[in-house]
């Protein structure tokens, strides 16, 4: 079918609780649920962000519902490629895969999967691979999803070791000394944190362009989908800076707020003529308060990883920080 139209929703019962719990499967595009959310998604799982992954073949949305709380308590988004054979989640965005209410029975989350799983073998996809979140942003609901996956024979094919900092401590206090005094050099010199302007971003992209060029890396998203996101999310895309003394910058960052609870540091940068500052610390520290002050919980570091494995010296930085440890899971059947 055409992926740009809607079907009718498919309502498919969990074998619980005598019907309590229903599946609606939606075709295409739209990817509202149909009754109120009991959790707050995350924004690449929101319909307005869902749409902008483009993928070649059918789309599939997944809405548990409990008919008992007139709510909708989990959700799963599949995207279709490869003559349909392949499903991936996400298609294209930092993770895809499911979300749950909190509190959900763990036999309703693997009820739910299996249906998913079903509904995606009988449309002839053949093998699925799904980009969970940082196991960070709901324990509890990740080792659900963790242990539901595996036990329906997903295998692990790919663990990402992912850093964040708890905004409930002082930025300060989990500083390793040698970023401390490297934080203390920055405000001597004069170095401020700053929020910038979106009209900015040409002039921002250029200077993350030439300071991932410098270490062998390119940014991995174009300008104009940048400009995009920025357009269509304002509330969630900020673009983060710090400036020395003159004004100039010596580190940028677009940072993104994937929901209430959580900040991401997407695409920190800073020249290597600035090394012996480290203005990235200062910039943390930035970013840290914003959270914080936003009532948000974590400040997402991001994954440390290269084509080959992790990145040892990336690591250790954000260890320096502070950086709690958690893992970034993708599962494939």
């Amino acid at each position: 079918m055409d992926s740009a139209a809607t079907s009718t929703p498919d309502l498919l019962p969990l074998p619980l609780e005598e019907g309590r719990y229903m599946v609606r499967c939606v075709r295409g595009v739209e990817a509202a649920p149909a009754r109120p959310l009991a959790y707050t998604p995350f924004l690449y799982l929101t319909p307005a962000h869902l749409a902008l992954q483009q993928a070649p073949g059918e789309w599939l949305h997944f809405h548990l519902e409990d008919q008992r709380s007139n709510h909708t308590v989990g959700q799963f988004q599949a995207f279709l490629a490869e003559g349909d054979t392949v499903a991936y989640s996400p298609w294209q965005a930092p993770f895809g895969g499911a979300q749950l209410a909190p509190g959900l029975p763990a036999d309703v989350v693997a009820s739910f999967l299996t249906v998913v799983e079903a509904q995606l073998i009988q449309r002839g996809v053949q093998r699925l691979q799904v980009r969970s979140y940082p196991l960070a942003y709901d324990e509890a609901g990740g080792a659900q999803l963790t242990q539901a996956l595996t036990q329906q024979g997903f295998r692990i094919t790919q663990t990402e070791l992912n850093n964040h900092l708890p905004l409930q401590e002082e930025f300060v206090a989990r500083l390793h000394p040698s970023e401390r005094r490297r934080l203390r050099k920055c405000e001597r010199h004069g170095f401020q944190f700053e929020q910038e302007p979106p009209l900015l971003l040409p002039l921002a992209y250029e200077f993350l362009n030439r300071c991932r060029q410098e270490k062998g890396q390119h940014l991995s998203l174009p300008l104009e989908r940048l400009q995009e996101l920025f357009r269509l999310f304002p509330q969630h895309y900020f673009l983060f800076s710090v400036r020395d003394a003159s004004g100039e910058w010596v580190a940028l960052t677009v940072a993104i707020r994937v929901n209430d609870e959580v900040l991401y540091n997407f695409y920190p940068a800073s020249p290597l003529a600035y090394n012996a500052f480290s203005p990235v610390v200062l910039l943390n520290a930035g970013l840290h308060a914003f959270g914080k002050a936003s009532g948000m919980r974590i400040l997402d570091l991001g994954t440390s990883m290269l084509p080959e494995g992790p990145n040892y010296s990336l690591l250790q930085f954000k260890r320096h920080l502070g950086g709690v440890l958690s893992l970034k899971l993708t599962f494939e059947k």
